[in-house]
């Protein structure tokens, strides 16, 4: 299966499936020199860690890390830095099913489609678990960009948002979904109950700033850094959509309204706004970087869908098994990674560039 590298100068690659011995990621064009060890990784495997709370998969999997090689004496050696994560909890019988039929919204038809053959335990390559990779080659590239800080939040749940004036940030680590109203989150909690007790699931909107980011970091065209930055959030599994900035809301403003006005200050000029999301051309401006991310509701779940199997026959599928009742939740330190993951490579990029 092709395409599983993302990157042009700091890269990485996943590999494994969801019910496979383990997976992990290889992060290859790493400096040499930079401080890693498996405990600077681990905390935000920590945080995307199933079965931590009832609004999350109950798969009980301690995705504990191990650097198989890149690292001496605690620095990067700028060779291939190899991680593994083992999986522990799989449960391959409960996929029996979709052995024989395909979940609608799912990757099973078109993976079928297109190669002929599937792994259906947990939906093998297609599965949210990959996403464990992607958080501890995130962490290895936290390290090279340590001078910005990368914070998401879930902003709504089912429709549901947050409300802007209870933004707290200290509250975000607070509760089980990553949410910096505690109102909001109070209402979460039986908006997500009562999905999963109907055998449903929601989806979820993930917000994401990073601060201290220098301007000059991307370039025109064909490597913006916002281009670059939605092309990795799409490839987060069931997102469905991210803007940066206003995004779509700047469709519906004026010129004037969508500006951001600039005056002069000590180290350079001081912007009064922030429709842009702190990217002009492609190239960050020094603002800070926001963006959104859509998650679509979990394929998986356990309410009868109409479908066909493999023979084309009509049929119906509930999907059993463990999972996310809302798959967002866990896609904040998913979000956070990949944003880590395109501003190293830009950062290296720009470096090449300009010095």
């Amino acid at each position: 299966m092709s395409y599983n590298s993302f990157g042009r100068v700091f890269r990485f690659t996943t590999w494994g499936e969801s019910h496979g011995p383990a997976l992990g990621a290889v992060v290859d064009g790493c400096p040499p020199g930079i401080a890693l060890s498996e405990t600077d990784i681990q905390p935000f495997l920590d945080a995307r860690r199933p079965g931590q709370s009832r609004f999350t998969t109950q798969r009980r999997e301690p995705d504990q890390v191990r650097i198989l090689s890149g690292v001496f004496d605690g620095r990067t050696t700028g060779t291939p830095i190899s991680l593994m994560i083992e999986n522990v909890d799989q449960r391959s019988k409960d996929y029996s099913e979709v052995a024989k039929a395909y979940r609608p919204g799912h990757a099973d038809y078109a993976y079928d489609a297109k190669y002929g053959f599937r792994d259906y335990r947990g939906g093998g390559r297609s599965s949210a678990r990959e996403t464990a990779a992607r958080v501890a080659a995130g962490a290895v590239a936290r390290q090279l960009v340590s001078e910005v800080t990368i914070t998401a939040w879930v902003e709504a749940i089912g429709g549901d948002a947050i409300d802007p004036a209870n933004f707290d940030a200290q509250e975000i680590g607070n509760n089980p979904f990553f949410c910096p109203d505690a109102a909001a989150a109070q209402r979460w909690e039986k908006l997500v109950d009562d999905a999963r007790k109907a055998g449903s699931s929601l989806g979820a909107v993930v917000a994401c700033e990073a601060t201290g980011l220098p301007a000059g970091w991307g370039a025109p065209l064909y490597a913006k850094l916002d281009s670059e930055l939605a092309a990795a959030c799409m490839s987060i599994n069931a997102v469905k959509g991210v803007e940066i900035g206003d995004g779509f809301a700047a469709a519906a403003a004026s010129g004037e309204a969508n500006a951001d006005p600039m005056r002069p200050g000590n180290d350079g000029p001081v912007f009064l706004a922030n429709h842009a999301g702190g990217i002009a051309g492609g190239i960050s401006t020094g603002q800070p970087l926001t963006l959104r991310v859509a998650f679509k509701p979990t394929s998986s779940i356990l309410t009868p869908v109409e479908t066909v199997t493999r023979d084309g026959e009509a049929t119906e599928i509930a999907t059993r098994g463990r999972h996310d009742p809302c798959v967002g939740i866990r896609g904040v330190p998913v979000v956070e990674a990949m944003v880590a993951l395109v501003l190293a490579d830009q950062k290296l990029l720009h470096r090449a560039q300009c010095g």
